[in-house]
């Protein structure tokens, strides 16, 4: 079985190649999958894609044409793949629903209290030696009402954080999950949230879920909170947002147009993004390079669950996380 890994990094390639089974040839690219590069997955038998890969209908189409039959994400979301396409070329795509819950979840839990508590601005005044507090001042996450969008497995594990913190906690979902929160609608959760935070899917009905409208009913100074996709949120409109002071604060670890930008080192590069050059101007912003899922435990578990499916493949058996059209 031969797998081409495309946006490979050399954290991943070191995780992949120590749980390779004996019988995968893995072949690791730099470069995304997209309609320039799929001419790399000539003779391969799947393919192993991240969020930032490109898997439309005509990549997929030449995937078929080169008898490519299994994409592998290596992520939960599914959002960058044409799964009709997939379905119509009879090639099979699974992901990994949960690699580690937990971390991102955290890294949810890292942007508020860094946000809320200015540690992003202490720690560059200590390093001047500058101990002076005045514009330090945060506020406590005991008593505020924080509202999730969204509350699958990371949801879930949000919710458990946040009672420890003893947080009042709001959620809204279609599916109506229950736990030790208060299911309410979305218009009511961004009404009342002082820290809403998005996990939820990106999909027709979630896209730009955040929007001017959105804002518009949020409380004066609100904390946005987005470790989901990018596209979740309106960026301009936050923009604008942030410019009135209805966001107080915005933290994120995905951007809508982050392909362009992350997992690269671009720092000597003059940045072409207008619109993420403007969100570093403000000094209520915190930005980190999609690392929501970036720990150890994730990372073994990404590695562990993309050869389990692909070892499904092989086999003939049903793909316990098939991804299907729907």
């Amino acid at each position: 079985m031969k797998l081409a890994l495309f946006s490979s990094q050399r954290y991943e390639q070191s995780a992949f190649n120590e749980l390779c089974p004996a019988d995968v040839e893995t072949q690791y690219f730099d470069v995304s999958l997209n309609a320039h590069t799929c001419s790399l997955c000539k003779g391969f038998d799947a393919v192993c894609v991240f969020v930032n890969d490109t898997l439309s209908a005509e990549v997929i189409a030449r995937l078929a044409d080169y008898g490519v039959g299994l994409i592998l994400l290596r992520c939960a979301g599914f959002n960058n793949v044409d799964l009709a396409a997939a379905k119509k070329h009879k090639i099979a795509v699974a992901r990994v629903p949960a690699y580690s819950p937990e971390a991102v979840a955290e890294h949810a839990i890292a942007l508020i209290l860094t946000l809320s508590r200015k540690i992003h601005k202490a720690y560059n005044r200590v390093r001047e030696e500058n101990f002076d507090l005045n514009g330090l001042l945060g506020f406590n996450l005991h008593n505020k009402t924080v509202g999730l969008i969204g509350c699958g497995k990371i949801g879930q594990a949000m919710v458990k954080i946040l009672n420890g913190f003893g947080a009042k906690v709001l959620v809204c979902d279609p599916a109506s999950p229950t736990g030790a929160f208060t299911l309410v609608a979305q218009d009511e959760l961004l009404a009342k949230s002082n820290i809403i935070s998005l996990h939820c899917p990106l999909n027709e009905q979630t896209h730009h879920i955040i929007d001017k409208p959105a804002l518009a009913t949020m409380k004066r100074g609100v904390m946005l909170i987005n470790t989901g996709r990018g596209a979740l949120l309106d960026t301009k409109a936050c923009i604008e947002a942030l410019k009135s002071g209805r966001l107080g604060y915005l933290g994120l670890d995905v951007y809508e147009q982050e392909s362009e930008l992350f997992f690269k080192d671009r720092s000597e590069e003059i940045l072409q993004d207008d619109v993420f050059a403007r969100l570093l101007t403000f000094k209520n912003v915190l930005i980190t390079g999609h690392q929501g899922f970036f720990t150890q435990e994730a990372l073994e578990q990404i590695v562990q669950t993309t050869y389990f499916n692909l070892h499904q493949f092989t086999k003939g058996d049903p793909l316990t996380n098939q991804v299907l059209d729907v």
